[in-house]
């Protein structure tokens, strides 16, 4: 099979260049930034790590996010606790609700960004636990 994974997201956003600066400050998300400190930046990209990665439609009437969104993100993280801990300093609300954690799916919680876009955060299960 030639796709090796996704290779970008594009949306539309009212202020592109001010949800591009709060991506970066809050989630360290967007060209310029690097996942691995080791990695090289590149001004054009993100530099990811790999890892799992759910790619999957949701039917048109679900309420796991806004009816009038089209998407929701998710983002993988490596330290959820440390992550929510930034944003709620930032003053950003977070949702977190106990039936979303899961030993064999993992931690998650939501945000949304500026333009109210959701944001849900996934720190997968520890492979060691």
């Amino acid at each position: 099979m030639p796709v090796l994974g996704m290779g970008g997201l594009f949306f539309r956003a009212n202020d592109p260049d001010a949800l591009s600066a709060w991506y970066k400050a809050h989630l360290g998300v967007g060209a310029g930034c690097v996942s691995d400190p080791a990695a090289q930046a590149n001004e054009w990209v993100w530099m990811v790590q790999g890892g799992p990665m759910v790619f999957q439609p949701f039917a048109a009437t679900t309420e796991y996010f806004a009816a009038d969104k089209a998407f929701m993100i998710n983002l993988r993280v490596s330290d959820l606790d440390g992550l929510l801990a930034d944003l709620r300093a930032a003053g950003i609300a977070i949702i977190t609700k106990a039936e979303w954690d899961h030993p064999d799916t993992g931690r998650f919680a939501r945000i949304h960004d500026p333009e109210g876009n959701a944001i849900e955060l996934w720190e997968p299960p520890n492979p060691q636990s």
